[in-house]
Protein backbone atom coordinates (compact mmCIF):
# COMPACT_ATOMS: atom_id res chain seq x y z
CA UNK A 1 0.00 0.00 0.00
CA UNK A 2 1.35 3.41 -0.93
CA UNK A 3 2.10 6.11 1.61
CA UNK A 4 -0.61 8.27 0.07
CA UNK A 5 -3.16 5.47 0.49
CA UNK A 6 -2.18 4.97 4.15
CA UNK A 7 -2.51 8.69 4.82
CA UNK A 8 -5.91 8.72 3.14
CA UNK A 9 -7.10 5.84 5.35
CA UNK A 10 -5.82 7.60 8.47
CA UNK A 11 -7.51 10.84 7.45
CA UNK A 12 -10.81 9.01 6.92
CA UNK A 13 -10.51 7.33 10.34
CA UNK A 14 -9.71 10.65 12.02
CA UNK A 15 -12.68 12.30 10.36
CA UNK A 16 -14.99 9.51 11.55
CA UNK A 17 -13.60 9.93 15.06
CA UNK A 18 -14.32 13.65 14.91
CA UNK A 19 -17.89 12.93 13.85
CA UNK A 20 -18.32 10.67 16.87
CA UNK A 21 -17.27 13.62 19.01
CA UNK A 22 -19.73 15.80 17.13
CA UNK A 23 -22.57 13.47 18.12
CA UNK A 24 -21.47 13.63 21.75
CA UNK A 25 -21.21 17.42 21.49
CA UNK A 26 -24.77 17.63 20.16
CA UNK A 27 -26.08 15.36 22.94
CA UNK A 28 -24.49 17.44 25.72
CA UNK A 29 -25.60 20.74 24.16
CA UNK A 30 -29.17 19.48 23.82
CA UNK A 31 -29.23 18.53 27.51
CA UNK A 32 -28.48 22.15 28.50
CA UNK A 33 -31.41 23.42 26.46
CA UNK A 34 -33.68 20.76 27.97
CA UNK A 35 -32.82 22.07 31.45
CA UNK A 36 -33.76 25.60 30.41
CA UNK A 37 -36.95 24.62 28.57
CA UNK A 38 -39.31 25.02 31.59
CA UNK A 39 -38.09 28.57 32.28
CA UNK A 40 -39.95 31.75 31.45
CA UNK A 41 -37.94 34.52 29.86
CA UNK A 42 -38.19 36.50 33.09
CA UNK A 43 -36.39 33.65 34.91
CA UNK A 44 -33.37 33.84 32.61
CA UNK A 45 -32.31 37.27 33.88
CA UNK A 46 -32.36 36.90 37.68
CA UNK A 47 -29.17 36.85 39.74
CA UNK A 48 -30.30 36.06 43.28
CA UNK A 49 -26.85 36.35 44.91
CA UNK A 50 -23.28 36.92 43.69
CA UNK A 51 -22.52 33.17 43.53
CA UNK A 52 -25.56 32.56 41.30
CA UNK A 53 -25.39 33.31 37.58
CA UNK A 54 -28.50 34.09 35.52
CA UNK A 55 -29.48 31.12 33.31
CA UNK A 56 -28.99 33.36 30.27
CA UNK A 57 -25.37 33.87 31.23
CA UNK A 58 -24.78 30.11 31.66
CA UNK A 59 -26.02 29.19 28.21
CA UNK A 60 -23.97 32.00 26.67
CA UNK A 61 -20.79 31.21 28.63
CA UNK A 62 -20.65 27.53 27.68
CA UNK A 63 -21.00 28.60 24.04
CA UNK A 64 -18.28 31.24 24.51
CA UNK A 65 -15.97 28.47 25.78
CA UNK A 66 -16.09 26.65 22.43
CA UNK A 67 -15.77 29.91 20.53
CA UNK A 68 -12.75 31.09 22.52
CA UNK A 69 -10.84 27.84 22.80
CA UNK A 70 -11.82 25.82 19.71
CA UNK A 71 -13.33 27.91 16.92
CA UNK A 72 -11.16 31.02 17.01
CA UNK A 73 -7.85 29.12 17.20
CA UNK A 74 -8.63 26.32 14.74
CA UNK A 75 -11.39 27.39 12.32
CA UNK A 76 -10.12 30.18 10.05
CA UNK A 77 -13.52 30.61 8.38
CA UNK A 78 -15.21 31.37 11.71
CA UNK A 79 -16.65 34.86 12.20
CA UNK A 80 -17.79 35.93 15.64
CA UNK A 81 -21.37 37.11 16.01
CA UNK A 82 -20.44 40.02 18.30
CA UNK A 83 -16.91 40.86 19.53
CA UNK A 84 -18.36 42.19 22.81
CA UNK A 85 -19.39 38.68 23.82
CA UNK A 86 -15.74 37.78 24.45
CA UNK A 87 -15.85 40.14 27.43
CA UNK A 88 -19.43 39.60 28.59
CA UNK A 89 -19.27 35.82 28.79
CA UNK A 90 -15.68 35.24 29.91
CA UNK A 91 -15.96 33.82 33.44
CA UNK A 92 -12.49 34.06 34.97
CA UNK A 93 -9.87 33.51 32.25
CA UNK A 94 -7.72 36.57 32.84
CA UNK A 95 -4.94 35.26 30.59
CA UNK A 96 -7.46 35.17 27.73
CA UNK A 97 -8.99 38.61 28.23
CA UNK A 98 -10.97 40.69 30.71
CA UNK A 99 -13.73 38.73 32.45
CA UNK A 100 -17.02 40.47 33.20
CA UNK A 101 -17.44 40.79 37.00
CA UNK A 102 -19.34 37.83 38.40
CA UNK A 103 -21.57 39.78 40.83
CA UNK A 104 -22.78 41.97 37.93
CA UNK A 105 -23.91 39.25 35.52
CA UNK A 106 -27.54 40.02 36.29
CA UNK A 107 -27.02 43.51 34.88
CA UNK A 108 -26.57 42.22 31.33
CA UNK A 109 -30.11 42.81 30.05
CA UNK A 110 -28.75 43.03 26.50
CA UNK A 111 -28.08 40.83 24.58
CA UNK A 112 -31.56 39.43 25.06
CA UNK A 113 -32.46 35.81 25.70
CA UNK A 114 -33.29 35.43 22.01
CA UNK A 115 -29.94 36.97 21.09
CA UNK A 116 -28.12 34.52 23.33
CA UNK A 117 -29.91 31.54 21.78
CA UNK A 118 -28.95 32.86 18.34
CA UNK A 119 -25.36 33.06 19.55
CA UNK A 120 -25.60 29.48 20.81
CA UNK A 121 -26.97 28.28 17.46
CA UNK A 122 -24.20 30.19 15.67
CA UNK A 123 -21.55 28.36 17.71
CA UNK A 124 -23.23 24.98 17.16
CA UNK A 125 -23.36 25.51 13.41
CA UNK A 126 -19.67 26.41 13.30
CA UNK A 127 -18.68 23.47 15.52
CA UNK A 128 -20.61 21.11 13.25
CA UNK A 129 -18.81 22.47 10.19
CA UNK A 130 -15.43 22.17 11.93
CA UNK A 131 -15.94 18.60 13.13
CA UNK A 132 -17.37 17.42 9.81
CA UNK A 133 -14.19 18.55 8.05
CA UNK A 134 -11.51 18.94 10.72
CA UNK A 135 -8.01 20.20 9.91
CA UNK A 136 -5.79 17.14 10.28
CA UNK A 137 -2.83 19.14 11.59
CA UNK A 138 -4.82 20.33 14.61
CA UNK A 139 -7.32 17.51 15.10
CA UNK A 140 -5.67 16.04 18.19
CA UNK A 141 -5.65 19.39 19.97
CA UNK A 142 -9.23 20.18 18.87
CA UNK A 143 -10.46 16.90 20.33
CA UNK A 144 -8.44 17.43 23.51
CA UNK A 145 -10.15 20.77 24.03
CA UNK A 146 -13.52 19.28 23.16
CA UNK A 147 -12.89 16.60 25.75
CA UNK A 148 -12.54 19.35 28.34
CA UNK A 149 -15.31 21.57 26.96
CA UNK A 150 -18.06 18.96 27.20
CA UNK A 151 -17.51 18.14 30.91
CA UNK A 152 -17.28 21.91 31.42
CA UNK A 153 -20.78 22.26 29.99
CA UNK A 154 -21.99 19.37 32.15
CA UNK A 155 -20.67 21.22 35.20
CA UNK A 156 -22.74 24.19 34.13
CA UNK A 157 -25.79 21.97 33.70
CA UNK A 158 -25.52 21.11 37.38
CA UNK A 159 -24.92 24.78 38.19
CA UNK A 160 -28.06 25.65 36.24
CA UNK A 161 -30.15 23.42 38.49
CA UNK A 162 -28.50 24.92 41.59
CA UNK A 163 -28.97 28.48 40.37
CA UNK A 164 -32.51 28.01 39.07
CA UNK A 165 -33.49 26.57 42.44
CA UNK A 166 -31.95 29.49 44.32
CA UNK A 167 -33.57 32.01 41.98
CA UNK A 168 -37.05 30.53 42.34
CA UNK A 169 -36.67 30.11 46.09
CA UNK A 170 -36.42 33.88 46.55
CA UNK A 171 -39.96 34.28 45.21
CA UNK A 172 -42.58 34.17 48.02
CA UNK A 173 -44.96 32.41 45.60
CA UNK A 174 -42.63 29.36 45.72
CA UNK A 175 -42.91 28.81 41.96
CA UNK A 176 -42.54 25.31 40.58
CA UNK A 177 -39.76 24.66 38.07
CA UNK A 178 -41.27 21.32 37.02
CA UNK A 179 -44.35 19.53 38.31
CA UNK A 180 -43.60 16.25 36.53
CA UNK A 181 -40.37 15.05 38.15
CA UNK A 182 -40.13 11.35 38.99
CA UNK A 183 -41.67 10.58 42.40
CA UNK A 184 -39.20 9.47 45.08
CA UNK A 185 -38.95 5.78 45.97
CA UNK A 186 -40.21 4.69 49.37
CA UNK A 187 -37.52 3.16 51.58
CA UNK A 188 -37.27 2.61 55.30
CA UNK A 189 -33.91 3.88 56.49
CA UNK A 190 -32.63 2.10 59.57
CA UNK A 191 -30.13 3.16 62.19
CA UNK A 192 -26.74 4.30 60.95
CA UNK A 193 -24.31 1.45 60.35
CA UNK A 194 -20.53 1.42 59.96
CA UNK A 195 -17.95 -0.23 57.73
CA UNK A 196 -14.37 -0.68 58.94
CA UNK A 197 -11.23 -0.34 56.80
CA UNK A 198 -7.74 -1.34 57.85
CA UNK A 199 -4.73 0.92 57.77
CA UNK A 200 -2.53 0.80 54.72
CA UNK A 201 -0.96 2.55 51.77
CA UNK A 202 -3.57 3.57 49.18
CA UNK A 203 -3.26 4.83 45.64
CA UNK A 204 -5.17 8.10 45.37
CA UNK A 205 -6.04 10.09 42.25
CA UNK A 206 -6.52 9.39 38.57
CA UNK A 207 -3.97 7.27 36.76
CA UNK A 208 -3.18 8.84 33.40
CA UNK A 209 -2.76 5.33 31.99
CA UNK A 210 -6.44 4.62 32.74
CA UNK A 211 -9.00 5.17 30.03
CA UNK A 212 -11.45 8.01 30.39
CA UNK A 213 -11.35 11.72 31.02
CA UNK A 214 -10.31 13.34 34.29
CA UNK A 215 -9.63 16.93 35.27
CA UNK A 216 -6.10 18.12 35.93
CA UNK A 217 -6.78 18.39 39.68
CA UNK A 218 -7.38 14.61 39.81
CA UNK A 219 -4.03 13.85 38.19
CA UNK A 220 -0.87 12.79 39.93
CA UNK A 221 -1.91 9.42 41.29
CA UNK A 222 0.13 8.96 44.41
CA UNK A 223 0.56 6.73 47.41
CA UNK A 224 -0.86 7.84 50.71
CA UNK A 225 -0.87 6.06 54.04
CA UNK A 226 -4.39 5.95 55.48
CA UNK A 227 -4.90 5.01 59.11
CA UNK A 228 -7.61 2.53 60.06
CA UNK A 229 -11.01 4.16 59.92
CA UNK A 230 -14.73 3.52 59.87
CA UNK A 231 -17.22 5.15 57.53
CA UNK A 232 -21.00 5.37 57.75
CA UNK A 233 -23.07 3.14 55.50
CA UNK A 234 -25.10 6.10 54.19
CA UNK A 235 -25.26 9.90 54.37
CA UNK A 236 -26.83 11.67 57.33
CA UNK A 237 -30.58 12.02 56.80
CA UNK A 238 -32.95 14.94 57.19
CA UNK A 239 -34.46 13.25 60.22
CA UNK A 240 -31.11 12.89 61.93
CA UNK A 241 -30.18 16.49 61.18
CA UNK A 242 -33.54 17.61 62.53
CA UNK A 243 -32.56 16.12 65.88
CA UNK A 244 -29.48 18.33 65.83
CA UNK A 245 -31.72 21.36 65.24
CA UNK A 246 -34.09 20.37 68.04
CA UNK A 247 -31.17 19.83 70.40
CA UNK A 248 -30.18 23.48 69.90
CA UNK A 249 -27.29 22.74 67.56
CA UNK A 250 -27.46 26.19 65.98
CA UNK A 251 -27.45 27.84 69.43
CA UNK A 252 -24.36 26.22 70.96
CA UNK A 253 -20.90 27.35 69.87
CA UNK A 254 -19.34 24.21 71.39
CA UNK A 255 -19.76 22.21 68.16
CA UNK A 256 -18.73 24.87 65.67
CA UNK A 257 -15.47 25.96 64.12
CA UNK A 258 -14.79 29.61 64.88
CA UNK A 259 -15.51 30.76 61.32
CA UNK A 260 -18.59 28.56 61.26
CA UNK A 261 -20.03 30.03 64.44
CA UNK A 262 -19.33 33.54 63.17
CA UNK A 263 -21.18 32.68 59.96
CA UNK A 264 -24.16 31.24 61.85
CA UNK A 265 -24.39 34.44 63.88
CA UNK A 266 -23.95 36.77 60.92
CA UNK A 267 -26.35 34.93 58.59
CA UNK A 268 -28.94 33.87 61.17
CA UNK A 269 -28.83 30.21 60.15
CA UNK A 270 -31.37 28.06 62.00
CA UNK A 271 -31.69 25.11 59.58
CA UNK A 272 -30.38 23.97 56.18
CA UNK A 273 -30.92 26.29 53.24
CA UNK A 274 -34.50 26.21 51.88
CA UNK A 275 -36.00 24.81 55.12
CA UNK A 276 -39.02 26.59 56.60
CA UNK A 277 -41.32 25.53 59.43
CA UNK A 278 -45.04 25.72 58.73
CA UNK A 279 -47.55 24.87 61.48
CA UNK A 280 -44.95 22.79 63.31
CA UNK A 281 -43.93 20.82 60.19
CA UNK A 282 -40.64 21.38 58.41
CA UNK A 283 -40.87 21.98 54.68
CA UNK A 284 -38.18 22.73 52.15
CA UNK A 285 -38.16 24.37 48.76
CA UNK A 286 -37.42 21.99 45.90
CA UNK A 287 -37.54 22.26 42.12
CA UNK A 288 -41.09 20.91 42.52
CA UNK A 289 -42.01 23.72 44.91
CA UNK A 290 -42.40 23.75 48.69
CA UNK A 291 -42.91 20.23 50.08
CA UNK A 292 -42.63 18.53 53.49
CA UNK A 293 -39.12 17.38 54.34
CA UNK A 294 -38.60 13.65 53.70
CA UNK A 295 -36.99 12.56 56.96
CA UNK A 296 -35.42 9.46 55.34
CA UNK A 297 -33.67 11.31 52.50
CA UNK A 298 -30.10 12.62 52.82
CA UNK A 299 -29.90 16.09 54.29
CA UNK A 300 -29.01 18.60 51.58
CA UNK A 301 -27.98 22.24 51.17
CA UNK A 302 -25.78 22.29 54.24
CA UNK A 303 -22.39 23.96 54.42
CA UNK A 304 -19.12 22.38 55.46
CA UNK A 305 -19.51 24.31 58.73
CA UNK A 306 -22.89 22.65 59.41
CA UNK A 307 -21.61 19.21 58.47
CA UNK A 308 -18.61 19.64 60.75
CA UNK A 309 -20.80 20.87 63.63
CA UNK A 310 -23.15 17.91 63.32
CA UNK A 311 -20.22 15.51 63.28
CA UNK A 312 -18.86 17.08 66.46
CA UNK A 313 -22.30 16.83 68.07
CA UNK A 314 -22.48 13.06 67.54
CA UNK A 315 -18.83 12.43 68.41
CA UNK A 316 -17.69 11.63 64.89
CA UNK A 317 -15.95 13.50 62.07
CA UNK A 318 -16.03 13.96 58.31
CA UNK A 319 -14.02 11.52 56.20
CA UNK A 320 -10.87 12.69 54.49
CA UNK A 321 -10.99 12.62 50.71
CA UNK A 322 -8.42 9.78 50.74
CA UNK A 323 -10.70 7.74 53.00
CA UNK A 324 -13.71 8.53 50.83
CA UNK A 325 -11.89 7.50 47.64
CA UNK A 326 -10.58 4.32 49.29
CA UNK A 327 -14.18 3.27 49.91
CA UNK A 328 -15.67 4.54 46.64
CA UNK A 329 -13.26 2.63 44.40
CA UNK A 330 -14.99 -0.62 45.40
CA UNK A 331 -18.55 0.71 45.18
CA UNK A 332 -20.62 0.40 41.96
CA UNK A 333 -20.97 3.78 40.28
CA UNK A 334 -24.74 3.81 40.54
CA UNK A 335 -27.09 6.25 42.20
CA UNK A 336 -29.61 9.02 41.97
CA UNK A 337 -28.23 11.16 39.13
CA UNK A 338 -29.99 13.65 36.88
CA UNK A 339 -31.12 10.81 34.60
CA UNK A 340 -33.31 9.43 37.42
CA UNK A 341 -35.20 12.73 37.18
CA UNK A 342 -35.96 13.13 40.87
CA UNK A 343 -33.97 16.39 40.95
CA UNK A 344 -33.82 15.95 44.71
CA UNK A 345 -31.99 13.58 47.08
CA UNK A 346 -34.12 10.55 47.90
CA UNK A 347 -34.08 7.75 50.44
CA UNK A 348 -32.39 4.61 49.16
CA UNK A 349 -32.00 1.02 50.25
CA UNK A 350 -28.61 0.56 51.93
CA UNK A 351 -26.62 -2.55 50.91
CA UNK A 352 -25.26 -4.71 53.72
CA UNK A 353 -21.79 -5.34 52.39
CA UNK A 354 -20.83 -1.87 51.10
CA UNK A 355 -21.62 1.73 52.00
CA UNK A 356 -24.62 3.07 50.08
CA UNK A 357 -25.34 6.27 48.17
CA UNK A 358 -21.65 7.01 47.59
CA UNK A 359 -22.57 8.35 44.17
CA UNK A 360 -25.47 10.68 43.37
CA UNK A 361 -28.03 12.23 45.73
CA UNK A 362 -25.69 14.73 47.48
CA UNK A 363 -22.15 15.93 47.05
CA UNK A 364 -20.46 14.81 50.27
CA UNK A 365 -18.29 17.23 52.19
CA UNK A 366 -14.95 15.80 53.24
CA UNK A 367 -12.60 17.07 55.91
CA UNK A 368 -9.91 17.78 53.30
CA UNK A 369 -8.85 21.17 52.03
CA UNK A 370 -8.73 21.59 48.26
CA UNK A 371 -5.00 21.43 47.58
CA UNK A 372 -2.89 20.01 44.73
CA UNK A 373 -1.76 16.42 44.60
CA UNK A 374 1.99 15.71 44.46
CA UNK A 375 3.31 16.53 41.02
CA UNK A 376 0.24 18.57 40.03
CA UNK A 377 0.73 20.69 36.92
CA UNK A 378 -1.79 23.08 35.43
CA UNK A 379 -2.77 22.78 31.78
CA UNK A 380 -0.77 24.96 29.38
CA UNK A 381 -2.15 28.35 28.31
CA UNK A 382 -5.44 29.88 29.42
CA UNK A 383 -6.94 26.46 30.14
CA UNK A 384 -4.46 26.23 33.00
CA UNK A 385 -6.80 28.56 34.88
CA UNK A 386 -9.50 25.89 34.97
CA UNK A 387 -8.84 24.41 38.44
CA UNK A 388 -5.45 25.18 39.91
CA UNK A 389 -6.05 28.86 40.68
CA UNK A 390 -8.83 27.97 43.14
CA UNK A 391 -6.69 25.81 45.44
CA UNK A 392 -7.07 28.07 48.45
CA UNK A 393 -9.78 28.42 51.10
CA UNK A 394 -12.02 25.68 49.71
CA UNK A 395 -13.02 22.18 50.83
CA UNK A 396 -13.33 19.02 48.74
CA UNK A 397 -16.66 17.31 48.07
CA UNK A 398 -17.04 13.89 46.48
CA UNK A 399 -19.53 11.65 44.72
CA UNK A 400 -21.86 13.79 42.59
CA UNK A 401 -25.50 14.56 43.29
CA UNK A 402 -29.05 14.32 42.00
CA UNK A 403 -28.29 17.03 39.40
CA UNK A 404 -25.06 15.44 38.12
CA UNK A 405 -25.07 13.61 34.76
CA UNK A 406 -24.25 9.96 35.40
CA UNK A 407 -21.39 9.88 32.88
CA UNK A 408 -19.78 12.94 34.45
CA UNK A 409 -18.73 11.39 37.77
CA UNK A 410 -15.98 9.00 38.86
CA UNK A 411 -14.38 7.92 42.14
CA UNK A 412 -11.50 10.37 41.73
CA UNK A 413 -13.62 13.46 40.91
CA UNK A 414 -12.78 16.40 43.17
CA UNK A 415 -15.44 19.07 43.53
CA UNK A 416 -14.74 22.08 45.72
CA UNK A 417 -16.65 24.91 47.39
CA UNK A 418 -15.96 27.46 50.13
CA UNK A 419 -16.90 26.12 53.58
CA UNK A 420 -19.87 28.50 53.94
CA UNK A 421 -21.52 27.53 50.60
CA UNK A 422 -24.99 25.97 50.87
CA UNK A 423 -26.73 26.37 47.50
CA UNK A 424 -25.05 23.30 46.00
CA UNK A 425 -26.71 19.90 46.47
CA UNK A 426 -24.31 19.21 49.34
CA UNK A 427 -24.66 16.77 52.23
CA UNK A 428 -22.29 14.53 54.16
CA UNK A 429 -21.61 11.17 55.76
CA UNK A 430 -19.74 10.48 58.96
CA UNK A 431 -16.45 8.79 59.70
CA UNK A 432 -14.53 7.87 62.83
CA UNK A 433 -11.29 6.29 63.83
CA UNK A 434 -10.89 2.58 63.21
Amino acid sequence: MSLAAKEAIKETADTCHAKEWLRRYQRVRAATETICAPLYKEDYMVQSMPDVSPPKWHIAHVSWFFEAFVLKPFYPAYQTLDPAYDHLFNSYYVTHGTPFPRPDRGMISRPTVDDVYRYRAHIDQAMEALLNDPPQAHLEEILRRLELGLPHEQQHQELLFMDIKHILAQNPLCPVYRDDVAPPPVHEVGALGWHAYSAGVRSIGHDEAEKGFAYDNEMGRHRQFVEAFQIADRPVTNGEFLEFIRAGGYDKPDYWLSDGWATVQAEGWRAPLYWVERDGVWHHFTLSGLVPVDLSAPVCHVSFFEAEAYAQWVGARLPTEAEWETVARDVPMQGNFVEQDHLQPVAAAVPKDLPGQMFGDVWEWTGSAYRPYPGFRTLPGSLGEYNGKFMSGQMVLRGGCCATPGDHIRATYRNFFPPHARWAFSGFRLAKEG
